[in-house]
Parts: C-alpha cells; sequence; structure tokens
C-alpha cells in the first residue's frame, strides 16, 4: 500500500504547479484546510450567478484550462495576490467540478498527501438524476481509507442544494465513481438515462466516465469533454465494447487491489494509452 500512496503524493501530467509552486507553498498540508482555499481561488461557472457575477466569454473560456500550471497562470493574471487569502468572486479562477477536484488533488501532492480525482455521477444535484460529476478522493491515514471529498461544495452551494452529508466525507451512495454507475446499469437494473448531463445521458456517457476515471487513477485527468478514438460512440455499443467496460469497471472498483492493472491499462500499448499527440494546447 505505500508504494500506491506513494504514487498519488506526487504530481501527475496536469497536477503540477510548475512555476507556480509558491504558491501552494504558503498554504497548510491539511486536506480539510485547503478545500476551503480551492474555494477561495475558484469559482463554478454554473453558479456564477449565484455569486453575482455574468461571466464574458473570455472569462467562461477558463474552463478549458487543462493543468493546474495554466490554471495558475491565469489565477495570476486576474490578481497578483497569493492563496492564502479568499479572493471575491470576480478575482477567482472560473472552474468547474473536475477543476476544483484536480486542484485540491495537487496542493495535497504538493505536499506529499496521496490525493486522487475521481470522475463519476453526484446524486445530490436534482432528485432522481445522476449528474456528471468530479470529487477529489484523499487518503485518510487516522481512519485508513481514502475519503471522498467535494471542493466545490461551499456554504451556499450546500445551503441551496440542502446537502445533508459532510462535504468532506461523501456518501459513496452519494457520489457513484463511473465503474460504479457501470455496474449498477449493467448488473442492477438502473436506467442510464438518468446518468449524464444535459441532452448528453445512456450507457455511452457512463462508459466514458468509467474510461476517464481509470485514466484519472494514473493521474491524466482529462477535461469533461477530453477524449480520443477509444472514447464510447453514441450511437451504440458493440457487444465487444461493453465487455470491455465491463473490466474497466470493475478494475476501477479495485483500484489498490489491482493497482497493477490500473497503471498497466494506460501504460505504452495499453488499452488506455494516452495518444502520443495529446494532450492539445492547455
Amino acid at each position: 500500500m505505500n508504494d500506491i500512496l506513494g504514487y498519488y503524493a506526487m504530481p501527475g501530467l496536469f497536477t503540477d504547479p510548475g512555476e507556480h509552486a509558491d504558491l501552494f507553498a504558503g498554504l497548510p498540508p491539511d486536506p480539510d484546510a485547503l478545500v476551503a482555499h480551492v474555494q477561495g481561488a475558484m469559482v463554478h461557472i454554473f453558479w456564477a450567478e449565484r455569486y453575482g457575477l455574468s461571466l464574458s466569454e473570455e472569462r467562461q473560456a477558463e474552463v478549458q484550462l487543462r493543468s493546474v500550471t495554466r490554471m495558475l497562470s491565469r489565477y495570476r493574471e486576474l490578481d497578483a495576490g497569493d492563496m492564502t487569502m479568499p479572493r471575491p468572486p470576480e478575482r477567482r479562477l472560473v472552474g468547474n467540478c473536475r477543476d476544483h477536484s484536480v486542484m485540491l488533488a495537487a496542493m495535497l501532492r504538493h505536499h506529499g498527501l496521496p490525493a486522487r480525482a475521481r470522475c463519476g455521477f453526484g446524486a445530490y444535484f436534482e432528485p432522481g438524476q445522476y449528474g456528471d460529476h468530479w470529487v477529489a478522493e484523499i487518503w485518510d491515514a487516522a481512519a485508513g481509507r481514502w475519503r471522498l471529498v467535494d471542493a466545490q461544495l461551499d456554504d451556499l452551494q450546500c445551503d441551496v442544494l440542502k446537502i445533508g452529508f459532510d462535504p468532506h466525507d461523501v456518501p459513496r451512495d452519494q457520489f457513484i465513481v463511473g465503474g460504479q454507475a457501470w455496474r449498477m446499469c449493467r448488473q442492477e437494473g438502473a436506467d442510464p438515462e438518468r446518468f449524464g448531463i444535459f441532452d448528453m445521458r445512456g450507457l455511452w456517457f457512463i462508459a466514458d466516465n468509467v474510461l476517464r476515471d481509470v485514466l484519472a487513477l494514473n493521474k491524466v485527468e482529462l477535461l469533461p469533454w477530453d477524449g480520443w478514438s477509444v472514447f464510447a460512440d453514441p450511437g451504440g455499443l458493440s457487444g465487444e465494447y461493453l465487455a470491455w467496460i465491463d473490466e474497466l469497471a470493475e478494475l476501477s472498483l479495485a483500484a489498490d487491489d489491482r493497482y497493477d492493472e490500473v497503471r498497466a491499462a494506460c501504460a505504452p500499448g495499453g488499452p488506455l494509452a494516452v495518444p502520443a499527440d495529446w494532450p492539445p494546447t492547455g
């Protein structure tokens, strides 16, 4: 287990702060305290109006920033200050659930604390539905377990959504990782049309989140709309493809016990290997 925790305690492709590491250096090595620093640095694009913001196209485009290095560059363009104090909403970086989760993981990894982003679905945004969502998963050394943390759920969002659980320890039936959602639909009779976002729903969408989650377990945290040829076609899934996602879903649900297989899936030559010409700029 120490090797696994060591892997997730180191920055990855998109979570290295690079030249902006000094922004993290002044933050406390405390997972729960760091959530507040993420919330003081970012505003969710879908919630901007709740914070009194009307975002220009330029500001909305900040959700296209893939790496923490690029995010922090933009953060400094908006305001030269550090991250120790919360900014007013108009000077926060615009992001989404993936960005909040990746930023928290980056902060934790900078301090040598194991963390990983997880892609799946939240059950707390719309009754009876599972909305496309990302959270962070942090290692709780005292409890000896991984704990789900939703870094976007500040007091305002908790009040609006009437959240009845601790956002720093999200129940596993409230955030469903991609592999669990796939199992629910393939084995337990759940309706795939309840999983997704906007008009993008169904088994193909869940399959894509399984892939994103396995990649995130390899520290390749895609943007929610990223993908390449192995990602699902909304027009239909072949039997062979379904079987492949069945396998990856189960793999992701046993990520620590099957750590070597998780890593092999995305290694060069593996079925989920990142293409040589990827990622695009960002």
